[in-house]
């Protein structure tokens, strides 16, 4: 597995390669001390299987180069559809909403530097894996954000909070809701529900405006209340 490491500090760029070597012996890594050099890793193969970059890097405009790294990391499948190599934020900012603005550009998790070394490894094991890695920082500040999902509404109904659910989503939704929870991207939610990545799109729409949430962060807030 080759991974790409984008950091101006040459302590995180060691720290993160000494821990992250325990994913296996046939790793190897790429580093980047500025956004010129990442940029030139990106434009030229073998592309990296995994990027983990930081935000404010000599070079950075804003969160530009975290979106070309995105965008970058696609190769299309057989099928025409577009698979991406993940991306993972390794930032030294914990802001929530700087958090939250990252994870809707479509990276796989954000690490706050400050995390500990195990899990630096652990989050970037989910994301091979497919899942999705919201530190509990962000999910703290979405949960502390005023919500009102329809399931969620006051009522001496004596309903449970799954019926509650049953009342404005469909099963498969909340199938989808559910696989969400877990941290799957789109292409792991089609494939354990045997459709397609363009029907689970449709789905979390409409999950979107059932529950009254903006995105993905909000949606899993919103779906901890599922349980297993």
């Amino acid at each position: 597995m080759r991974v790409l490491i984008a950091d101006d500090h040459r302590l995180i760029i060691e720290g993160v390669k000494l821990k992250l070597r325990e994913l296996g012996d046939g790793v190897e890594f790429v580093e980047a001390e500025t956004v010129a050099t990442l940029k030139a890793h990106l434009a030229k193969p073998p592309l990296p299987d995994i990027a983990l970059i930081d935000m404010a890097m000599p070079g950075a405009d804003g969160v530009e180069h975290i979106k070309e790294a995105v965008a970058a990391l696609k190769e299309p499948d057989e099928d025409g559809t577009d698979r991406a190599r993940p991306v993972i934020v390794l930032s030294g900012t914990e802001d929530p909403t700087a958090i939250r603005h990252v994870l809707d550009l479509g990276v796989q998790g954000y690490i706050p530097k400050s995390s500990p070394p195990d899990v630096i490894l652990n989050a970037v094991r989910l994301v091979v894996g497919g899942g999705i890695y919201v530190p509990p920082e962000a999910m703290k500040a979405a949960s502390a954000t005023p919500l009102t999902p329809a399931f969620a509404m006051a009522g001496g109904d004596g309903l449970t909070t799954k019926e509650r659910l049953a009342t404005v989503l469909t099963d498969r939704q909340i199938d989808v809701l559910k696989l969400l929870a877990k941290g799957r991207p789109n292409k792991l939610i089609a494939r354990e529900l045997g459709i397609s990545e363009g029907t689970v799109k449709i789905h979390l729409a409409a999950i979107f405006r059932a529950l009254h949430v903006r995105n993905r962060l909000e949606a899993l807030v919103a779906a901890q209340h599922l349980g297993d």
